[in-house]
């Protein structure tokens, strides 16, 4: 990939201000394939070499970052991450414009719906065509190499982000949790990352509340015919 930074500018928050640096990647294969150019954020606050910083890195959620949707956790993972930074005065958050797990902000609000029905967000994203997981966090962690990161403390439930970090030759030193509160509109979405995805969740995070958990009410076989479609 080939790394690209468009923006250095000066960007006051309410938890600190920090340096935003605006990126954009561009992949080997790009004159043959036409795939889209790639951008992410990366706000650095501090002095991030004198220790290992905290990193976290974020996909976008337009539904949960702008208009603090409860059907997920990544609004408030977003400010913990931001929180945890200016409290230690040092660190990274790495924005990814990835939303819905990469399949866009529309495909996404489809995915909503067939989760109206009773499919989890996995099953939805299949029914639609997609993979499970369309995110690449090549470009995160080129980001990080540029900035001559070699240990950090990530910050992340995710397991995929630590194999990323890991394969880019960067040394985590700490796994943070990125648990938040949750609540019976987010339960299954939760569950479903925990237990289909592997994420390191604590189960007390999913609300007491089981009216919306459970499985699908979907046969099996509905959800294997999507699969091997894709």
């Amino acid at each position: 990939m080939k790394l690209k930074q468009i923006a250095d500018v000066h960007f006051p928050t309410q938890w600190a201000n920090f340096r935003l640096l605006a990126f954009e990647g561009i992949q080997a294969d790009y004159e043959t394939t036409g795939k889209p150019k790639e951008t992410a954020l990366a706000l650095v606050l501090g002095d991030i070499y004198s220790s290992p910083p905290v990193v976290r890195i974020h996909s976008q959620c337009t539904t949960g970052d702008v208009f603090h949707s409860l059907r997920c956790d990544c609004h408030d993972q977003l400010h913990l991450a931001l929180r945890m930074i200016a409290d230690e005065g040092t660190g990274i958050l790495l924005y990814e414009h990835q939303e819905g797990r990469g399949i866009g902000l529309m495909e996404k609000l489809r995915a909503y719906e067939l989760q109206e029905q009773g499919f989890d967000t996995i099953e939805a994203n299949l029914l639609l065509g997609h993979l499970v997981d369309l995110r690449d966090y090549a470009l995160a962690t080129e980001i990080l190499r540029l900035l001559k990161i070699r240990s950090l403390r990530l910050m992340t439930n995710n397991p995929e982000k630590i194999d990323a970090v890991l394969t880019a030759g960067i040394e985590i030193v700490e796994r943070l949790s990125a648990n938040v509160p949750g609540s019976p509109h987010s339960d299954r979405y939760l569950a479903t990352k925990r237990e289909k995805l592997g994420h390191f969740l604590n189960p007390a995070a999913i609300s007491s509340d089981t009216s919306h958990r459970g499985q699908s009410t979907h046969s099996a076989a509905v959800i294997k015919n999507a699969r091997d479609s894709v």
